[in-house]
């Protein structure tokens, strides 16, 4: 039986689209009523992940805890966060609802079975939050992650993405900071942000691209079909 999907969107509005449209895109579909059904709150009004986790900012949990309440009650069977800074805050989301919450980085981290070591590209949020090298640890595979200066030029670029700058120089800056991460040794590169692949494709990178927003749609598909179970 098909299920609905309940997607907490607008972190951000774009990413978000990007990964309805990879939905769609991923659905075996040959009339309306073949594609999945989704709900979708595309909230851009979520207090910044970043500064709540980097300078005390203002908690984004509420407002994601009430975006999840909503899409329950409006008859999601499951939810998904294409956002992965947003992950730090998902205990609050699935402590709010009774249906399950598809973790991106869980499915992201299941795509990168067979590497040995990876190279994560994600926001300084995200990278202190701890979600992506904790659940790689426990699955047993080594990470590289941005230096300093890597991660400043990319939290620059990620800026720039969402302000609308998507023009070959971004997409370029993005391609040198994976390809820094291939020369120390990762075997594939984590798109670990949804605004990456909005610049980054595979075509870019000298290994395996495992886009977080690409798997997490995939997920949503095979779920919303009924191929997989629900969660938990």
């Amino acid at each position: 039986m098909s299920k609905t999907v309940g997607v907490l969107g607008g972190m951000g509005p774009d990413a978000t689209v990007d990964f309805m449209a990879r939905v769609i895109s991923l659905t075996p579909a040959e009339k309306d009523q073949d594609h999945v059904h989704m709900i979708v709150d595309q909230n851009p009004k979520v207090p910044n992940r970043q500064d709540a986790i980097l300078a005390d900012g203002e908690d984004p949990g509420p407002v994601m805890a009430e975006m999840a309440r909503r899409l329950e009650a409006a008859g999601a069977d499951f939810l998904v966060v294409p956002c992965n800074s947003a992950f730090g805050f998902a205990s609050v989301v699935a402590g709010a609802v009774d249906i399950p919450l598809v973790s991106i980085v869980e499915v992201t981290v299941e795509a990168c079975d067979g590497f040995s070591t990876v190279g994560l590209m994600a926001t300084d949020g995200c990278l202190q939050s701890g979600v992506y090298q904790d659940a790689l640890a426990a699955a047993g595979i080594a990470v590289e992650l941005p230096d300093k200066e890597e991660l400043a030029e990319l939290m620059a670029l990620l800026n720039g993405i969402k302000a609308g700058y998507r023009g070959e120089s971004v997409a370029r800056g993005m391609a040198v900071l994976a390809t820094a991460l291939v020369e120390r040794g990762a075997e594939a590169i984590i798109a670990g942000c949804t605004e990456i692949p909005l610049v980054l494709s595979q075509s870019m990178c000298k290994v395996p691209m495992i886009s977080s927003t690409e798997v997490l749609a995939a997920r949503t598909v095979a779920i919303a079909r009924g191929e997989l179970p629900l969660p938990g």
